[in-house]
Order: structure tokens, then C-alpha cells, then sequence
């Protein structure tokens, strides 16, 4: 099946991205983002695009540009959704490089966004398969999220900071993305702040090293639907470790498919 992505304008494709957005993320009270607003992005020549396959919306993202001090000009990238069926098909990943050679086409190196440090794939998918790094752990940044599949959460994030000309992006962009050792992740496995208890629950633990290990839910979206109590008390101990443990000076090096980020202190 041939997938094109492209940009957006028109006012009919803004809405049914808008819808696609409502639906990614079950419906609610209102979309996460509207018609309206993204025709307000596209004409002031911000960065939406959609992908189609055989003229039909299946995904897409927005991004608009920013600065603040000391960082120059960036990208703002804000919402990227892709149908579920479609996700496993790496869709995510060439939109983002869609993203990325739009960004250096005009001159814009740097994209950052926010994304929930507790869903597995989210870090895996930005750290190692992008070349992504994330310098900061940031506490309840939206408030109380109200769409479908977060209803009632605080909104912990992490930013993520996209360095586009970086050898590592370049790396991923072109397949080559590294990705930790399996060997070296069990020879850490002394050093975890935060690990998956017997049954399911998040044991927290102090300690200090080089090099330090935290675990993240295999499902978070499954425990927050079956185990709302269980999902806070993910979110809780998550906090205080991963959190904390940036706070404390350590940064992230990067994130396994199996739910695990390395943490080393001192790292630039």
C-alpha cells in the first residue's frame, strides 16, 4: 500500500485531522485540537502535515515554531497521531522525518516536544529510534489531562529535545540508530530505582551509581482502564525516581524497548 504525506491547508483536510486527533485519543468533551486552530497554524506557515494512504487520512502532526532564551529558533512539535491499525508500521517514524527535513529545509535544527514518560513505546520510539535526548522531567506540566484515555491523570512529561543535524539523528534517519546492549542492561541490574513489583506494582528503591536503571509499566494506557489506583501509583513512583534522579544531576542516556531508561550521572 502507498502512503504519501503532505501538507496541510485546506480547511476540509484540517478537519478531518482534527477528527482523526479525537479519535487517537477516544472521544471527549472537546478534540485535542480544532479545525479552527489549525487553520490559524497552517496560514501563519507553521508545520502540519497528513498521511494518506489511497486518499485516506491515517495520521498526522503539528508543530509550530518558537524560541526562548538561551535555545535559538525551534519547532514546537505539538500532537502526532496515527491510527492504531497503522502504528506498528513504522508511520510515526516518516512523519517525523517528514517533520525533520522540513525543519532544516528552512533552517530550524532543533524540534522539542513533551511526551508521558510512563508509555513504554514513547521513550523507546523518541530516544533510541529518533536520536532524541530528554533533559527534563516536568511535574503535572498541563494539569489534569480530560481527553478519553487520560481522564483524571496528571500530566507528568518529559521534554524531549531533537537535535536534527546531530550525528545520532542522522544515524536514525538512516536506519542506523544505535540501541543499548542487552548484556550491559543486565549487568546494571543491581542499580534500578524503579522496577515492576510481583504483581504488577512499582518498587521504588534508592541507590546510588554511575549508571542507574528505571522500569516502566509494560501497558500503562491497559492499568490506567483496569487499575486507575494502580496507574497513580505508577505515575507516583515515577515521580520520585526518574524525577528525582534527573534532579539529583543524572540524565537520561537512553531507553530499551523492554521499559527500561539508563540513567548516568553527569552525562552532557
Amino acid at each position: 500500500m502507498n502512503v504519501e504525506i503532505r501538507e496541510l491547508s485546506d480547511l476540509e483536510d484540517l478537519a478531518a485531522l482534527s477528527d482523526l486527533f479525537a479519535d487517537v485519543w477516544g472521544k471527549s468533551s472537546e478534540p485535542p485540537i480544532n479545525a479552527g486552530i489549525l487553520k490559524a497554524l497552517a496560514h501563519s506557515g507553521n508545520y502540519l502535515s497528513g498521511a494518506f494512504a489511497d486518499d485516506v487520512l491515517i495520521g498526522g502532526l503539528v508543530g509550530w515554531l518558537g524560541g526562548h532564551p538561551p535555545h535559538e529558533l525551534h519547532m514546537h512539535s505539538h500532537i502526532l497521531g496515527v491510527l492504531p491499525d497503522r502504528e506498528a508500521r513504522g508511520l510515526g517514524f516518516d512523519l517525523k522525518q517528514h517533520q525533520r527535513r522540513w525543519c532544516l529545509a528552512r533552517g530550524v535544527k532543533v524540534i522539542e516536544w513533551t511526551t508521558d514518560p510512563l508509555v513504554r513505546r514513547n521513550g523507546y520510539f523518541n530516544l533510541a529510534k529518533l536520536g532524541a535526548e530528554a533533559p527534563e522531567y516536568l511535574v503535572n506540566f498541563y494539569g489534569e489531562m480530560r481527553d478519553g484515555i487520560n481522564a483524571g491523570e496528571e500530566s507528568d512529561r518529559l521534554l524531549i529535545r531533537w537535535h536534527l543535524d546531530s550525528s545520532k539523528a542522522e544515524e536514525a534517519a538512516a536506519g542506523k540508530a544505535v540501541e543499548l546492549d542487552a548484556e550491559r542492561l543486565r549487568g546494571w541490574s543491581d542499580n534500578a530505582i524503579l522496577s515492576a513489583g510481583a504483581d504488577g506494582e512499582p518498587v521504588v528503591a534508592t541507590k546510588s551509581a554511575r549508571v542507574l536503571i528505571c522500569q516502566v509499566p509494560e501497558d500503562i494506557v491497559a492499568v490506567r482502564a483496569s487499575n486507575p489506583a494502580l496507574a497513580r501509583r505508577w505515575r507516583l513512583a515515577l515521580r520520585e525516581a526518574l524525577g528525582g534522579a534527573m534532579a539529583r544531576g543524572y540524565r537520561i542516556n537512553g531507553a530499551t524497548k523492554s521499559g527500561w531508561y539508563v540513567l548516568e550521572s553527569g552525562t552532557q
